[in-house]
């Protein structure tokens, strides 16, 4: 894997587990790759392994505790929080699992996490019964479907004597695993990009419209995922109820022209065009400014075409823009997408089949990757994990657009 740049700051995270012995060794296999490393541990952690074990591994202060800061430093649990370009908490307790899981923040370590903008790795160590319990394995999705990184653990015989999954995945792993994660960061730094989200609503009334159920959780996930990559990002977003992402400029509308309006204008600028709205084909021809009475409510309303916002852009793009757009379909996504890919000039279009309990609304998606090469079929991921391998994509093809 490419060496990084030494100011590259890895925070490592170390929970209270037998495993924490090995946190020593991934500090120093991080070193030797040329980051910097941090140490945060808790209390826990410190009756395996003392803190001046790590200070003398990484010559950086060892993070301890919320209580001691001096008068007059900067809040800790913040100030680590945005040095760190990658976090990775190895061991991770099932405990601390859990609190992460649901946002719980009571100590330095759990504090510095929820509080960070940087990318998460966690390599749960524990017991193997602990591992398999149900209520271990919802909270492993849930840190999944947020975004954070997992390492699997391994198996055979743990430390209690029992043998089984829960020990410690090795420590080159863990490191590949913060690499692939510390490889990411900037490397969208400088590039303009657009991302288009959510439904758009199509007027009949004051109260009335045409819709589709699109939630914006796909969008808003890439929107963030280029924000922390670096992009200067634009989210163009349809009405949705999700907060505005991290580092985005989000512009808000509600009807596909407007959408149109918004979407031309950024578009002009921007290196990169992500089209995942899901923008209505069509609109009523005549718009009643007030409610209409039941009584008054036509049994016909006559529909006009909205315009192809991504065949627009498409049709401006000299070859300098990657262009991607998105194919929801009930039947075949794949061909679908192939059809878009051509008809619309994209670089790449992402097919999914909504007509089951995946797609419009959910946390997680199962979708193709479709360009001219071919088509690319992903497991059922998160929209977080569909976001990141898009931009991996994206960013690949930025690189080979300018020769680096």
């Amino acid at each position: 894997m490419q060496r990084l740049k030494a100011q590259t700051t890895v925070l490592v995270g170390v929970t209270g587990g037998i495993g924490a012995y090995k946190a020593c060794e991934l500090v120093r296999t991080l070193t030797r790759r040329g980051f910097r490393v941090k140490v945060v541990m808790t209390e826990a952690a410190t009756r395996f392994v003392a803190p001046l074990t790590f200070r003398t591994l990484t010559r950086e202060p060892v993070a301890t505790s919320l209580w001691a800061d001096e008068p007059g430093d900067p809040v800790h649990h913040i100030s680590l929080a945005q040095e760190a370009d990658v976090v990775v908490v190895a061991p991770c307790t099932a405990n601390v699992l859990a609190k992460l899981a649901h946002g719980r923040a009571d100590d330095l370590l759990t504090t510095t996490v929820l509080a960070t903008e940087a990318p998460v790795v966690l390599a749960p160590a524990m017991n193997v019964h602990m591992w398999r319990k149900t209520i271990t394995q919802h909270n492993l999705d849930l840190l999944r479907a947020r975004g954070f990184v997992i390492v699997e653990p391994g198996s055979g015989e743990l430390a209690c004597g029992e043998v089984g999954e829960g020990r410690l995945a090795e420590v080159a792993d863990i490191a590949d695993a913060v690499e692939a994660e510390a490889s990411r960061v900037q490397d969208l730094a400088g590039a303009r990009v657009l991302v288009t989200a959510g439904p758009t609503y199509e007027p009949i009334d004051a109260v009335r419209f045409i819709g589709n159920r699109s939630s914006g959780k796909t969008g808003f996930a890439i929107a963030e995922e280029a924000a922390r990559r670096g992009a200067d990002v634009t989210l163009v977003s349809g009405p949705t109820a999700l907060l505005d992402p991290f580092g985005t400029r989000v512009v808000r509308v509600e009807s596909a022209l407007q959408m149109r309006e918004a979407a031309l204008a950024a578009s002009v600028e921007a290196d990169v065009v992500v089209a995942a709205a899901a923008v209505s084909d069509v609109r009523p021809a005549e718009r009643s400014e007030a409610k209409l009475k039941k009584d008054d409510l036509p049994v016909a309303i006559a529909l006009e075409r909205n315009p192809d916002i991504l065949a627009e852009i498409g049709a401006m793009n000299d070859g300098s823009k990657v262009i991607v757009g998105f194919a929801a379909e009930t039947g075949d996504p794949v061909a679908e997408a192939r059809r878009k890919l051509e008809a619309k000039r994209c670089d790449l279009v992402v097919g999914n089949d909504v007509s089951g309990h995946l797609g419009f609304g959910t946390d997680a998606n199962r979708v193709w990757f479709v360009t001219r090469e071919g088509a690319e079929e992903l497991p059922v991921l998160s929209k977080r994990e569909i976001a990141r391998a898009l931009l991996d994509r994206i960013a690949a093809m930025l690189r080979e657009r300018r020769g680096t």
